[in-house]
């Protein structure tokens, strides 16, 4: 009787035993299943944040190259527009009958002469304009000289110089706007002062514009 005790005992111990082991493993089943899905999870997330951040770099780089396309083509129709120009003030516009080189270079009189003929032609362009000289109650050829001067007179002699590229640049430009000026402002406002004044403007703004007079420097 007494040696069935501890036989029972001992059965009762392997049983609980036996009943122990299967529940730590649906234990460890259940953390590996929770930590598996956790990850899958963490994964898909990672997964979508890829797939969110990829349109935003698509963007930016679609920007970039859309900005640098749209430079080289503002700067081919710029060159474009300048051989444009200079074609066509180098056939219609006043040049040197000869191919030598051109003596009007700075710092000799010639250069000096030609610079002194363009602004003095200006301002007396201006006076006759403003029918300070040679006064009339009517249009007369005079005040139409004025009026005509910096595009007959002034500009011709500044391009008889051995001037810079720029200034060239821009009286070749100047060459070709002030008889649009000329022509289109008395359509809207009959006034040789008027006129003579669109003209100044458009020549020192061409020039401000060629030089980089208004650009900030730091």
């Amino acid at each position: 009787m007494n040696t069935l005790i501890p036989t029972s005992f001992g059965n009762t111990q392997i049983s609980r035993f036996h009943f122990t082991i299967p529940i730590l493993r649906n234990g460890l089943s259940h953390a590996y299943c929770r930590t598996k899905s956790f990850k899958l999870n963490a994964s898909h997330s990672d997964i979508d944040t890829q797939t969110v951040e990829d349109p935003k770099e698509e963007t930016r780089v679609d920007s970039n190259e859309a900005s640098k396309a749209s430079t080289p083509s503002a700067a081919a129709v710029e060159k474009d527009l300048k051989k444009v120009v200079q074609k066509t003030a180098a056939t219609f516009a006043p040049r040197a009958s000869t191919a030598t080189k051109n003596p009007a270079v700075p710092g000799t009189a010639l250069y000096t002469v030609f610079e002194v003929q363009g602004y003095v032609s200006m301002l007396l362009g201006g006076a006759l304009s403003f029918n300070l000289i040679f006064p009339s109650n009517e249009p007369d050829i005079w005040r139409l000289m004025g009026m005509w001067s910096i595009w007959m007179f002034t500009i011709p002699s500044l391009r008889a110089r051995d001037c810079s590229k720029n200034e060239k640049e821009a009286l070749n430009y100047l060459f070709l706007v002030i008889p649009l000026l000329n022509v289109i402002i008395p359509f809207f406002w009959k006034s040789f002062a008027v006129v003579w004044s669109a003209d100044i403007i458009a020549f020192f703004g061409m020039y401000a514009w060629k030089f980089g007079w208004l650009q900030r420097t730091d």
